[in-house]
């Protein structure tokens, strides 16, 4: 009852105050936000194309991001503060015939736009060479044709989006630094990709690299790709849109052009999951397309910024993807296209609004106004030409900053699809010349080679050559080190070295020959036996057997008849001094009862299998497996453990007196067999993980061991019998074709010389169609244009190759656009 009856608790003063201050404060920060009216503001329109679908669908990411910086824009009071930017946008599906349609839409319908902005290579040729017969500033946020940077050609573009030869010069330092020489290309053949392997090849050609192979294709990639195969590339270069990109893969997973003997680069713009998305236009699963583009390398210009600084705009990279998100909804941004390119369109409306800020006093100052703009006139589109020149600011997508070219300078980020998704391995900065790599490439085979070479078997004999070196130690101690009582430790630690590790060291190896001349050796069952599987277990097996005789033998040994310090005593010599003594030399050794016949026992054991050993590497030197690849290696130091240990094991007993040569002897066996097989075995495999070359392992073996055997060479056979048929096929196809057509051709000739002597009769009865006379309002200017006999001003000097496609007394008219005059515009 007393806790339902205590009354409220009270509010304070300073309580009260504290919430007066966040109220306060909310409205504040509410008025500062809420869009300001934009009673007695000037609009200036901007004409842009979003591609929301077809090659590249970048709008869908592209035109939210710029209308969110326009929001920002138009709110902010120190930025245009008596105008109101606003955007007229269509969709251009990424096709120059679409927005040749749109593009004219734009120009003649009011009301007039003062900057375009395109986004597609092709799109924003065509665009950016006819805006310059309007004054027209173009501003692309997502075009990477090299061909744009001709300022001849496109003298008002400018592009946030750098030309697609910025990633030209990183390929060239990553063929470099994995010292390839030999690459192959191929392209869809558009200008964009055409200009861009221009480059390379020019580039390539100055760093000493071959493009031996270059294929390209309009819409189906099947017959090059095809080509890539049949002229053997391995290192591929890819120039394509997302689109046929699928279609590229399809392809080459068909072909089988993929996997630890291929690498191919891409362009880094496609979406995260290019190779997921389905495609009607391919016939391949989506597994086979995710085992198809595995391990590929994509360059990518930089575009969101790294660092975590508050641009222009006042927000960071992070905090802009965090708002583009909110505004798509919540869609995913793999399947989201432009959205790497967003930045990029959020940064161009930013250049776009504080270069028109910019020129504001300068046109004051001549008695103009942005609004006064029109498509004659020169000053007010020379003055946002200089502001867009002299750009730089911080965006989200970086410094911002213009090249002579108006094209967009930039660093270059590496990924590579590693599991299914992109990992970024480094970035280049071509005008500083630096590469920052990772060191987090992954690649296809890198961690099969390994695993082929059965590693286990080979950390049995890196431990067994580690007991083997260790074992040099106890062979040089004598009494004078350890005390007698201790002698016959060492003898056995001696005995139990040696022992072990030539079981583990040699005994992985033999094994290693062992199988491999079992499996691949029998010319009878040779294509069974490659079809089965060598089971691990196998393996582990055999040496296991090794290891378990050494073991049970030296225990035998040990119990029945240990080892035990032994004096080999010699004649008496007298010293050189004139002393009246005697010195007796005594040698010290490990001995049994029997150990002669222990040692029989051992010798003859280890002898045999070193025998054996070199018969299988022998027998085995002309195979190739992928199941076993180092056997050739093994095979090496097979041959160097057993030449060695032959010629040591008979002179150390001769030479047992000989306490110095016999542990020379003893001693540099057991260090040059050890090192000797050491580097035989993993050097190679450290060198080809090091530069790459796994691919060239086979052929590089061949040549080595100059063994013409390859087990390819029949597949590879098969393979060109049946392309072969495919193409007389092919060929008999089109002779045929050829045939039926030469005969209609002599048809047709023939009828046309019968008909030619009536023909002659009538030409003279034909009459011209009659003229048609234009609409006179057809004759009226485009929106934007002032009235010929009002306006005095001429088209500027720097333009004054437009006067070649108009005639000198009208304009061109809305009405006559579509016939024959609309297409000079964009020659």
């Amino acid at each position: 009852m007393l806790e339902i009856c205590r009354s409220p608790p009270r509010v304070t003063r300073a309580a009260r105050g504290h919430a007066m201050f966040l109220l306060r404060a909310s409205l504040i920060v509410l008025l500062l936000l809420w869009p300001r009216p934009s009673a007695g503001k000037k609009k200036l329109y901007i004409g842009a194309l979003f591609p929301m679908s077809g090659g590249w669908p970048g709008g869908q990411a592209c035109m939210p991001s710029a209308q969110m910086a326009l929001d920002l824009v138009n709110n902010r009071s120190d930025i245009l503060p008596d105008y109101e930017l606003e955007l007229i946008h269509y969709d251009s599906m990424c096709d120059p015939g679409e927005a040749t349609k749109l593009l004219y839409d734009l120009l003649y319908t009011e009301p007039i736009k003062i900057v375009l902005m395109p986004g597609c290579s092709g799109v924003s040729t065509l665009v950016a060479e006819a805006a310059r017969m309007w004054n027209l500033i173009v501003l692309s946020y997502g075009s990477s044709s090299p061909a744009l940077s001709n300022r001849q050609r496109f003298p008002t573009f400018f592009r946030t989006h750098p030309s697609a030869t910025l990633h030209n010069p990183t390929r060239v330092q990553l063929f470099q630094k994995w010292k390839w020489t030999r690459i192959a290309t191929i392209q869809q053949t558009t200008e964009v990709f055409t200009s861009t392997l221009d480059d390379l090849e020019q580039r390539t050609k100055e760093a000493g690299i071959e493009i031996s192979v270059r294929q390209s294709f309009l819409t189906d990639p099947a017959v090059a790709v095809k080509n890539l195969k049949r002229q053997d590339a391995r290192i591929i270069v890819g120039l394509f849109y997302e689109t046929e990109a699928r279609k590229v893969f399809c392809e080459v997973f068909k072909e089988k052009l993929y996997g630890k003997k291929y690498v191919w680069f891409l362009i880094g713009w496609y979406a995260d999951n290019w190779f997921k998305i389905k495609d009607p236009a391919i016939n391949c699963t989506v597994e086979n397309m995710t085992e198809a583009v595995e391990g590929h390398v994509t360059t990518e210009i930089v575009m969101l910024n790294p660092e975590t600084v508050r641009g222009v705009s006042n927000m960071t990279s992070q905090e802009f993807i965090a708002a583009l998100m909110s505004r798509l909804g919540g869609k995913n941004p793999e399947e989201t296209g432009g959205f790497q390119e967003a930045p990029l369109a959020y940064d161009a409306v930013w250049a776009l609004a504080l270069a028109l800020n910019k020129t504001v006093a300068p046109l004051k100052a001549k008695g103009r106004r942005l609004e006064d703009f029109n498509y004659n006139n020169h000053d007010i589109t020379s003055e946002i030409y200089r502001a867009l020149n002299t750009s730089s600011f911080e965006g989200v997508s970086g410094q911002v900053v213009f090249d002579a070219q108006g094209s967009r300078m930039a660093m270059t980020l590496i990924e590579q699809l590693q599991g299914g998704s992109y990992k970024k391995i480094g970035y280049y900065d071509s005008s500083q010349k630096n590469l920052s790599w990772f060191g987090n490439d992954v690649w296809i085979g890198k961690m099969d080679y390994i695993q082929n070479s059965q590693p286990y078997l080979n950390n049995m004999t890196a431990v067994g050559c580690m007991m083997a070196l260790a074992a040099v130690f106890p062979l040089g101690i004598d009494g004078h080190h350890v005390h007698r009582s201790q002698f016959p430790v060492v003898c056995q630690f001696r005995l139990w070295l040696l022992g072990l590790g030539f079981s583990l060291a040699y005994g992985s190896m033999f094994t290693k020959i062992w199988w491999v001349h079992t499996l691949f050796t029998k010319k009878d069952e040779k294509k069974e036996k490659k079809k089965q599987h060598l089971e691990p277990w196998k393996l582990y097996a055999t040496v296991g057997v090794l290891l378990a005789i050494d073991f049970l033998s030296l225990m035998i040994w040990q119990i029945v008849d240990p080892l035990h310090i032994t004096v080999e005593k010699f004649t008496k010599e007298a010293p050189k001094e004139d002393l009246d003594v005697l010195i007796q030399p005594l040698l010290e050794h490990c001995s049994s009862e029997k150990m002669n016949t222990w040692l029989g026992v051992v010798y003859g054991y280890k002898g045999l299998l070193l025998l054996l050993g070199i018969f299988l590497a022998y027998e085995t030197k002309s195979v190739s497996t992928e199941k076993i690849n180092d056997h050739r290696a093994v095979g090496m130091a097979i041959y160097n453990v057993a030449v060695l240990c032959l010629i040591t094991a008979p002179v150390t007993m001769i030479l047992s007196s000989q306490q110095d040569a016999s542990f020379a002897f003893a001693a540099l066996a057991a260090v040059f067999s050890a090192y000797i097989t050491l580097v035989v075995l993993f050097v190679p495999k450290m060198r080809r993980l090091i530069t790459r070359g796994e691919w060239q392992s086979e052929q590089q073996d061949t040549l080595k061991t100059g063994s013409s055997t390859n087990n390819n060479d029949e597949e590879k056979s098969r393979q060109l019998e049946r392309e072969n048929r495919e193409l007389q096929k092919i060929i008999q196809e089109k002779e045929e074709r050829v045939s039926a057509l030469r005969n209609q051709l002599a048809e047709r000739q023939a009828l046309r010389n019968r008909r030619r002597p009536s023909s002659g009769q009538n030409q003279n009865h034909n009459t011209p169609p009659p003229s048609s006379q234009p609409d006179p309002k057809s004759l009226l200017p485009p929106p934007g244009y002032p009235n010929p006999t009002t306006d005095n001003h001429a088209l500027p000097p720097s333009f004054s190759n437009s006067s070649n496609l108009y005639p000198a007394d009208s304009k061109m008219s809305r009405n006559h656009c579509h016939n024959s005059q609309i297409p000079l515009l964009y020659k």
